[in-house]
Order: C-alpha cells, then structure tokens, then sequence
C-alpha cells in the first residue's frame, strides 16, 4: 500500500528524530539486546513526550494528537527499527484510555497527568495461576468494607512490577454472579500494606516478571474504575488495544538487519553464510513472511481507517507476528551455531570489558531467542487465538 505524502513525510520525520535525539547509549543497548533500566524508559519516553508524539494516539482533549491507527503503527514501527527501547505500554496504551473512557473526571484529573510524564509507572495485574488464557477464571477477591475494598490474592506474570508505583488489576467483586460478570477494574497503590513483589529471573537472566501477593490490601473505593462487576468489559477494551500494537514489524525489521550482519561475519569453509544457497533461501522465506505481516497490518488499519471493525485480522495479526518474530530469532541461533554457539551472559550487562567470544551482538541475539518464547503466550495464547479462528470461520 502506497502511503498519503502526509503519513510519508511523518515516517521520514521519526525516523530523522530517531536519529538526532534517541540517546546512544540507550540504544546501543537495545541494537545489542542489553538489559534497560527503567531511567532508560523513562528518559527516552519523556524525550518523546516533549515532542508531542508519546501519547499522540491519545484523543485531543486528553492532551494527544488523534492519531489515527496507521498513524500510530507507522509511528512505531520506525522507533523500533531504529532501536528504541519498547514503549512499555502499562500507561499510555492501556490504563490511561481506560481511564478517559470509562473513569469519572476525578480520576481523570488525579492520574492522567502523571501517567503521561512517567511520574507514576504502572504494572498490570491480570493473570493468575489458575487464571491466565482463561482471564475469567480470576479469583483475587475484593470486599467491600466501607469505603474501601479488601483485596487478597496473587497475581503472577506481572511485567516490570517491580519498579511500579500502581497497578491497575482485574478483581472479584461479586463471587456467585457468571464469571464475566463479577469481575472489576481496581487501581491498587503497590506501596500499600499487605502487598509484597517477589521476581521471577527470566531464561535470559533478567528479572522483569513478578508475582504479587496481596493480603489484606485496602483499597479505597474511588480507585475503583467504572462500575462495580464493569472490569469484563473494561479488560476487552485494554486487551483490543493490546492486540492491535502486537505486530511488531519494526522490530522484526532491526532484527532482520542483524541477521544480515551475522550471516556476512560467520563463514562456511571459504564463503560467508550469506552467499550459500541454504541461507539465500531461508532470507527469502523470511523476507516474504515480514511482506505478508505488513500486507496484514495494511489491511486490518485501512479497515480501522474506514471505521469497520477488523474482525479477525486481531488474532491473525497476533499469530503471524508471534511466530515471525521466533523465526528470525531462530535464525539468529542457527546462524551462530555455525561454529559453536556461545552464550556470554556478561555481555547482556552495559559496561561489561569482558572480551567478546563470538560477533558483537551474539549474546543479545541468544537472550533475544530465549525470551521471544513468550511471544507465542502474552497478549493471548497463540493457541487461543487459534481456537478464536476456528469458531469464527470453520464453525468447530
């Protein structure tokens, strides 16, 4: 799809901002897959804050821009391509238009502001252990006590909850209605008494993922989002969101670019890998998955465009990026292997002098592997969106 000149011109104006304001060192860290702090995060949202650009999706009255969803796609896709850190999306993708949408104008007023500037970072608590594809299976209960809710039990899989200040979670408020119907969307402050975070250290040596207990936490009624027994509906909203930003074709995009690097610095006898016929081939099938991943994405945003509901391009956007994403990090490790593969976990750490055992960015690479498992799970199982599909189109 040929884009507007307008949407042309925005694309080569981030990619030119990229270039001159993304920080170095943030981004050599993520070109090498390097572990971020959140002072990285944070630092380089707030760059794109002052340029109007971190919450242009957002509508204009709460401070954006109306971006449209191509607009937005577009814009993002050239972030990551250049190396920008994820935009962790807890705030400004997913409680803050939950907030604006269903939130009363007090809790507008109280959250909204500082979500945008970072001055609160936010956790999501949804999944449980016996509560993860089947989000309506939560048991985390709320009480009402006065002016205030009760809340106990543990959430797990909670990203980056430990340098969180709230989290905004799905809990039981009403135990014997239909599961969908008992459920709300409470604001919970993780300094409160009763709330401990213990990590869980990740297959690629980091501790991003978190358990949440809750004992006892109280919860004032006010930070209670929408009505009572709402959170089913406010959850289908957040996680429509979420599916739509799952199509990460910029970051598949940089990552088919270190392909590339690797196969020209690892040799086959006296040629590189980029030059035999096997690697040729696997390129050209990757390339071809990347042009049917964008071909996608055109399609379910000129649909948003015209105001028609994408249907079921949500669930094959999140399939297709999914397993294109493992593909290309599987080739990573292919690739590497050639020789020998090494994994030099001291090189994920920025600042590292230990000499380099295989090309620059190998160990990234490996922790890139190891991590993009999840990518078939977060944002709903790939196995789930399957089971979507088939109801929908062959009736099973």
């Amino acid at each position: 799809m040929e884009l507007a000149r307008d949407l042309s011109d925005f694309r080569d104006e981030v990619a030119e901002f990229c270039k001159t304001r993304l920080p170095a060192d943030i981004r050599s860290k993520v070109l090498l897959n390097q572990h971020l702090d959140k002072t990285d995060f944070v630092r380089w949202m707030r760059i794109l804050q002052e340029k109007g650009w971190l919450i242009g999706h957002w509508p204009q009255e709460y401070g954006g821009q109306g971006w449209s969803h191509l607009k937005r796609w577009l814009f993002e896709n050239e972030l990551y391509r250049a190396g920008s850190p994820w935009l962790a999306p807890f705030g400004i993708t997913y409680v803050g238009p939950v907030i604006y949408n269903f939130g009363n104008d007090a809790q507008k007023r109280r959250w909204l502001e500082p979500t945008i500037s970072h001055d609160i970072w936010w956790a999501q608590g949804y999944s449980e252990r016996s509560a993860g594809s089947d989000l309506a299976n939560l048991q985390t209960r709320a009480v009402r006590d006065g002016d205030h809710y009760v809340v106990s039990g543990h959430k797990i899989w909670t990203s980056m909850a430990q340098w969180a200040d709230m989290m905004f979670t799905l809990v039981r408020t009403d135990p014997d209605a239909k599961p969908q119907c008992g459920i709300s969307f409470l604001l919970i402050d993780l300094k409160s008494p009763g709330v401990s975070i213990r990590p869980i250290k990740s297959i690629n040596l980091v501790e991003d993922l978190n358990e949440v207990f809750l004992d006892e936490v109280r919860v004032p009624v006010e930070n209670l989002v929408g009505e009572e027994g709402g959170g089913w509906t406010y959850a289908k909203f957040l996680l429509d969101n979420e599916r739509l930003i799952s199509a990460e074709v910029g970051k598949a995009q940089r990552l088919m670019a270190q392909l590339r690097f690797f196969l020209s610095e690892i040799r086959q006898g006296s040629v590189t890998l980029a030059e035999t016929q096997a690697w040729r081939q696997r390129m050209g099938e990757l390339e071809l998955k990347l042009m049917s991943l964008v071909s996608l994405c055109n399609r379910m945003f000129s649909e948003l465009e015209m105001g028609n509901d994408p249907g079921l391009s949500a669930s094959m956007l999140k399939i297709v990026s999914a397993e294109l994403l493992q593909a290309i990090s599987g080739a990573h490790v292919d690739a590497l292997s050639q020789g020998g593969l090494s994994f030099q976990a001291e090189a994920l750490v920025p600042g590292d002098s230990a000499p380099l055992v295989s090309p620059e960015g190998a160990a990234g690479a490996v922790g890139e592997y190891l991590f993009g498992r999840v990518y078939s799970i977060w944002g709903g199982s790939s196995e789930v969106q399957k089971n979507i599909l088939a109801k929908a189109v062959l009736g099973l």
